[in-house]
């Protein structure tokens, strides 16, 4: 049975297409950040239920996939932090008047599932959780990790902190941590979302905290306008809150 979002999604799709588009299955090339990860798998599967188009999607650390762009890889769709999205419609890669914001995140902690939860809800606890860790993962190129770093600048531990740091490609940042391989992660909350063996401890305390965006565009060079900007209004579309949600991203204000 087809959840009750997958219906109005494939609704809100064969009423925003042009007719001559409903019938012809496009193919669509995504090429994603990794900080919504498990939302953008989960929305783009629904998406290529509800209207037949096929997508290819691509994760990458956000700083290789701007690389990537820049150097001339073919894609239709962009989705990744706001300011990798704004340097790409400054490039000429994306098209003018396509950027959307999809949600936001805040940073996460999760420690390898079954072991010992450190209490994580205040300024000082988090401290402490991080000093009496062997090692703590994060994303080396990440939005999420850089600031992570300069957190513990403010928190005055960066020095301690730098034997135990496990600065790791994106891909593998939640990972190591379900393999044993490390013993925390800080991270985009959303990042860790659907990642078996670990468990979430929780957001980083609020005085801490910082908003991570996630926003979609499209190619200025796609040869498929018109199923690109139907992937947009489907990975924004209130019906795609509770996925949202569901995954660890706020979506935005509608």
């Amino acid at each position: 049975m087809k959840s009750p979002f997958i219906v109005a999604a494939a609704a809100l799709i064969l009423l925003t297409l042009p007719e001559e588009h409903i019938a012809r299955a496009a193919e669509l090339n995504v090429l994603s950040g990794n900080g919504g990860r498990a939302a953008v798998k989960e929305l783009c599967t629904q998406f290529e239920r509800a209207s037949g188009h096929k997508l290819n999607v691509r994760f990458e650390v956000n700083a290789e996939l701007k690389r990537k762009v820049i150097a001339g890889e073919a894609f239709d769709v962009a989705i990744g932090n706001p300011p990798v999205i704004e340097d790409l419609i400054k490039a000429g890669k994306i098209a003018p008047g396509t950027y959307a914001d999809v949600g936001s995140a805040g940073l996460g902690v999760a420690v390898r599932a079954g072991t010992p939860k450190p209490d994580i809800g205040t300024a000082d606890a988090f401290k402490r959780a991080l000093l009496n860790v062997k090692s703590v993962a994060f994303p080396g190129e990440g939005a999420s990790g850089i600031y992570f770093v300069k957190l513990t600048e403010r928190l005055g531990i960066a020095e301690e902190m730098k034997p135990k740091f496990r600065p790791m490609p994106a891909g593998d940042t939640v990972e190591i941590v379900a393999r044993g391989e490390a013993d925390m992660v800080v991270v985009i909350a959303s990042r860790i979302a659907d990642v078996p063996g670990v468990d979430l401890l929780g957001p980083i305390p609020a005085e801490l905290q910082t908003s991570i965006g996630i926003a979609a565009a499209i190619s200025s060079d796609t040869k498929e306008p018109d199923a690109a900007k139907a992937l947009i209004r489907f990975l924004t579309a209130p019906e795609a809150a509770p996925v949202l949600r569901a995954k660890g991203l706020t979506p935005p204000p509608r």
